[in-house]
């Protein structure tokens, strides 16, 4: 009995799948050493209120701490060993629970900002803030002043002669009436 030869079939490959939930950013590091990265950016943002660092980096770093920040919101020890194995550093687990987690009390997720800086003069790499919101003093003291908008078209060059040429154009016109007034005396004698 005759059959095609194996080599004329072409198999698929077993190992392609599907990439379902996979958007995990590795930031081109190994697992330790993100491990490790995250957890120290983790305790200078606690610490510091403030870092800055590249764009992805940030976004990883907002995943990994928004959810030890709800975690401190329960003051039980159960919920500090559960940070501190993320942490590794018992001043920053206490800065969390202790100042944190009483200003973030009433807040329901979204405790960190991003504000893009620009890029890195060396590898034109994005730079960012991260910050906690509730700890931005600028962002809190000074509400935004309502910006006023011009409804005219004229140009400040026109705007700035405007008032130049009125300026001449009253004492000509007061002139005028001092003399009309003058020159109709003699006339009714």
């Amino acid at each position: 009995m005759w059959r095609w030869p194996r080599l004329a079939i072409i198999p698929k490959r077993i190992n392609e799948k599907m990439r379902h939930n996979k958007k995990f950013n590795h930031l081109s590091r190994t697992a330790s050493h993100r491990k490790a990265m995250l957890a120290n950016m983790a305790v200078s943002l606690i610490m510091h209120k403030r870092i800055t660092t590249t764009l992805a980096k940030a976004k990883a770093l907002k995943a990994y701490v928004e959810p030890l920040i709800t975690r401190s919101k329960t003051d039980t020890t159960t919920s500090r060993r559960v940070v501190f194995r993320y942490l590794q550093n018992k001043y920053a687990v206490t800065e969390l629970f202790k100042e944190i987690s009483t200003k973030v009390a009433d807040r329901p997720g979204g405790y960190t900002r991003i504000i893009k800086l620009g890029t890195r003069q060396g590898d034109a790499a994005d730079i960012c803030f991260i910050e906690l919101v509730d700890y931005d003093e600028n962002m809190a003291k000074t509400p935004k002043a309502a910006k006023k908008t011009r409804r005219s078209r004229r140009s400040k060059a026109a705007e700035a002669a405007a008032p130049e040429a009125q300026a001449t154009e009253a004492p000509v016109a007061e002139e005028a009436k001092a003399e009309a007034p003058a020159e109709e005396t003699p006339k009714a004698e």
